[in-house]
């Protein structure tokens, strides 16, 4: 199908679904692929299993490859599919240029390339260069002694500091081989590798050049603001309990973008490809240094907008109360600073709780929610990120003891909860909330056994909504979640507003309404959404124009709760 083909097949949607659509046209000739269609991120273990294990694989992915078709997704995002011992569920990597004989061979890998690319859908795949798991055949050259050839290749100190790693507990691990202790940024198994060392850049370098060689359409970077450690390794800031977060200490430090522009350089140019690093601690004043014809990056996820619950960092148990012009700052913020750069929209991944809980108030109906949320994913300016199963409204678990939880920093948030006085049902509840596992159950496929999951034992237990929430089942359901997406990625993929146009913010000092115009030439559309579970009278002055989307069948002079809508202005 060609291109013209499929913008008129989009508009056709559209109409079928709306009566009175906006006419759109194409898109401006000098925006990319990768700018023209979402990205769909599978986390491949928890997708669909084909034998019967209980683990997702490739195959699994690759029956799939229609269904995420039907969303209008160009590319598709895996998180890491390479040998692991699964401590921190693949980004502890033991070998950067192979396949887990749990997700299935490099034969399957090479196949799944080819039919994607036959859908138009590159494979982006998730590099993890800040750390090697502790089973890398790097490492264990590396702490055998300290004057073998690999030696330098992580980060060793006869002296630990006071830095507190990201999941709980000292940053510092102690090695008897070599009576040291190496730095650990997350998990005691993942020790971080030597950025300052030449040969360990290489390595890297030819491992994502192995990928390029088999095809793929980019990468997403993970944890990469951490590459950079400081000259001098001294004590930080405690908190109350002593220890200070090695984030506060060794996040995005001045030098950083020297070693990004030399992986531009040695990866990346000449290839058709897009990048998006993990970026935690950029501001976005400083999103123009990391992205963009002079950055690093094409694109870079920030996290502002995420954990605007954690002004003092991410600990779950400190959460606190969040003003949704706060949230709507961080979104416009970044906007504003990739103005003249491009910005990958998300609000789901697989390190973040569902969507529809996060950001509306206890009690919201699941369906509105999640329409409302595709209404902003949708409209915002830059590449729409889809996580496996938002684009069916999933919603988060509540497992009844830590001990159900897979999640190793979920076990150490509830740790440190538990060591800060919580009671035991008082950081489990934080857990309920903020556990990476409530995106890592299964995804929902029917209604038969496990949600059509595997037809073993699933990994992770599956949803107890499964039944009513599940794409069989909204496949023919025209007023679903999943028809929604379908038809607003079609719109949008076809709207050369929503492609190119310019983005502004109205009303900032509402805390009930999040409302936004995207402009191009003279054609205007407007987002609004109700974030309440009451109804909202419109601003003075705001007229609506015609509407195109909402998640309510009828219209009013006012929003519903958790109403939302896509009209022209």
């Amino acid at each position: 199908m060609n291109r013209r083909t499929f913008i008129k097949g989009a508009i056709a949607l559209a109409a079928t679904a709306w009566a009175n659509p906006m006419i759109v046209i194409d898109a401006a000739e000098n925006i990319k692929w990768w700018q023209r269609k979402p990205v769909y991120q599978i986390y491949p273990k928890s997708f669909l299993d084909t034998t019967g294990k209980g683990t997702g694989d490739l195959r699994g992915v690759i029956s799939k490859l229609d269904y995420i078709k039907s969303l209008g997704a160009g590319a598709i995002w895996l998180t890491p599919i390479y040998p692991s011992p699964m401590v921190d569920n693949g980004y502890d990597i033991s070998d950067y240029t192979a396949i887990n004989p749990l997700f299935g061979t490099l034969d399957d890998f090479d196949e799944l390339v080819a039919e994607a690319k036959a859908r138009d859908i590159r494979i982006v795949m998730d590099l993890v260069f800040n750390h090697s798991s502790d089973q890398h055949p790097w490492f264990l050259e590396s702490k055998a002694s300290r004057d073998n050839p690999k030696a330098d290749w992580y980060i060793w100190r006869d002296e630990k500091t006071n830095w507190r790693s990201i999941f709980g507990g000292s940053a510092w691990q102690w090695c008897e081989e070599r009576r040291q202790y190496y730095l650990h940024t997350f998990a005691t198994q993942q020790p971080d590798l030597n950025w300052e060392n030449p040969a360990v850049r290489r390595a890297l370098y030819d491992a994502a050049n192995f990928w390029l060689d088999r095809g793929v359409g980019g990468f997403r970077i993970d944890a990469i603001v951490y590459i950079k450690k400081p000259a001098l390794f001294v004590d930080g800031k405690p908190d109350s309990d002593g220890t200070c977060s090695v984030h506060n200490m060794t996040a995005a430090l001045p030098g950083i973008l020297d070693f990004l522009h030399e992986f531009k350089r040695e990866v990346c140019d000449g290839h058709d490809i897009f990048t998006v690093g993990e970026a935690n601690s950029v501001k976005p004043e400083d999103l123009p240094y990391w992205v963009g014809e002079h950055g690093v990056f094409d694109m870079l996820f920030e996290f502002s907008h995420v954990n605007v619950m954690f002004p003092h960092g991410e600990v779950w148990h400190r959460a606190e109360l969040y003003k949704l012009s706060d949230f709507k700052q961080a979104l416009t913020d970044s906007q504003r600073a990739t103005r003249d750069t491009w910005y990958p929209i998300y609000f789901e991944n697989h390190d973040k709780p569902r969507s529809v809980n996060n950001f509306f108030p206890a009690g919201t109906d699941r369906i509105l929610a999640a329409k409302a949320m595709a209404m902003i994913l949708l409209t915002l300016r830059g590449t729409p990120f889809i996580y496996q199963g938002e684009e069916l409204g999933l919603s988060n678990v509540a497992f009844d003891s830590i001990d159900a939880y897979d999640d190793v920093s979920s076990r150490g948030q509830y740790d440190m909860a538990r060591a800060d006085g919580l009671s035991d049902k008082q950081a489990l509840r934080f857990v309920h909330r903020f556990s990476r596992d409530n995106a890592r159950t299964p995804m929902q496929w029917d209604s038969s056994s496990n949600a059509g999951f595997t037809s073993g034992k699933p990994w992770l237990p599956v949803h107890d909504d499964f039944k009513t929430c599940n794409a069989a089942v909204e496949e023919h359901d025209a007023n679903s979640v999943l028809n929604f997406y379908r038809r607003l990625s079609a719109f949008r993929n076809a709207s050369d507003v929503l492609l190119s146009g310019d983005y502004e913010e109205l009303y900032h000092d509402s805390e009930e309404l999040y409302i936004f115009t995207r402009r191009l030439g003279d054609k205007k559309l407007c987002t609004a959404v109700n974030f309440t579970t009451h109804d909202v009278k419109l601003p003075a002055g705001f007229k609506v124009g015609k509407k195109l989307f909402g998640n309510y069948r009828d219209e009013k002079n006012y929003l519903r709760a958790t109403e939302g809508i896509i009209c022209e202005l």
